[in-house]
């Protein structure tokens, strides 16, 4: 398993400092460069289709993603990826089913291999974005993180309005759905 796989900062470990787990991150995740045309062209604002009109509500570009892996407990692993994805777009109050459906084809059968997500991603990407839409959380794609960097975790977690407590239900939910996947067993 790669140093990249094994990377997250679960809901126990709230007391890191926002910017040392960010340049973490940036030591050993992918830079803008390594993301694939198609998944930049679906997931980043930079490579709207359409100038100022976003196809999937809460793209972000590398650096804020980065940003809300760690505010939201989570690794690098796939199941990973679909609970970031699922609870930023989530977040903006703005997904429609028919937006879920078009966002889980891409990423089952458009998608390099390596990006693609199972049904049980698809299922972890579709329950994030109904905990971002009933969360009373700020929009994840629109926070200044890096204004926030100087802050714990649990610090920002409070100050954009992320519940611990959502979350924590949900991984454990998640860790008796999926006693398999190394990234359903961590996040706690």
């Amino acid at each position: 398993m790669a140093i990249s796989d094994q990377w997250h900062v679960p809901l126990s470990d709230g007391d890191r400092i926002l910017g040392q787990c960010f340049a973490e991150l940036k030591a050993i995740g992918l830079s803008q460069d390594d993301i694939p045309l198609v998944v930049k062209l679906v997931e980043n604002p930079n490579y709207d289709w359409l100038p100022g009109f976003d196809i999937f509500n809460g793209a972000t570009d590398i650096h804020q993603h980065d940003y809300i892996h760690i505010v939201l407990g989570r690794g690098l692993l796939l199941k990973d990826e679909a609970f970031v994805l699922g609870f930023t777009a989530g977040s903006t109050n703005r997904v429609s089913t028919t937006e879920e459906q078009i966002y889980s084809f891409f990423t089952k059968y458009i998608y390099p291999k390596n990006y693609q997500f199972s049904d049980d991603d698809i299922h972890v990407y579709k329950d994030a974005v109904k905990l971002g839409f009933i969360s009373d959380c700020q929009r994840l794609d629109k926070v200044d993180f890096a204004a926030m960097s100087d802050m714990t975790v649990s610090e920002v977690r409070k100050a954009i309005g992320v519940e611990e407590d959502l979350l924590r239900a949900y991984f454990n939910i998640e860790m008796k759905r999926y006693p398999d996947a190394i990234e359903c067993q961590r996040n706690l």
